[in-house]
């Protein structure tokens, strides 16, 4: 183990450099016991702060639609559903959102960081649908 000492600060497994041993003059030895802390406070307000929080949650609400966790719009309870093996068709890599009381409610076309698009058929004519996952609310 290699050992630095420099103006009475030693560090120990200089590789890592995770304890400061702190001499005194009395004799005694202190650990710097503090992990983790940057030394100064986090800037709440600034914009790179802003954005780093934003692109988490977007993050965090597009895996937790992909996982299939639950979602309410306007009182009904939905959920994605992936297809995979042999459901696939026409190449498509997407599932689809299905009720949790009835069922299929459409296919899905296109998922993005903060939307996904759909389609179903109603009477014979293609109908679109488009989701913003920003303001889904899921309910798990």
């Amino acid at each position: 183990m290699a050992k630095l000492k420099l103006n009475k600060v030693e560090l120990k497994n200089v590789k890592n450099v995770g304890v400061v041993v702190i001499d005194k003059e009395d004799g005694i030895h202190r650990e710097d016991k503090r992990k983790n802390n940057p030394g100064r406070p986090v800037n709440k307000k600034s914009a790179r702060y802003i954005r780093l929080q934003k692109q988490s949650f977007y993050n965090d609400v597009n895996n937790r639609f992909k996982k299939g966790n639950q979602f309410k719009v306007d009182g009904s309870t939905y959920a994605y559903k992936h297809y995979e093996g042999k459901h696939i068709q026409d190449g498509s890599e997407y599932g689809c959102i299905v009720n949790t009381i009835t069922g299929h409610v459409c296919n899905v076309s296109y998922i993005g960081r903060t939307k996904v698009q759909g389609y179903t058929f109603v009477l014979g004519k293609k109908v679109n649908v488009e989701l913003n996952l920003k303001t889904l609310k899921f309910t798990s």
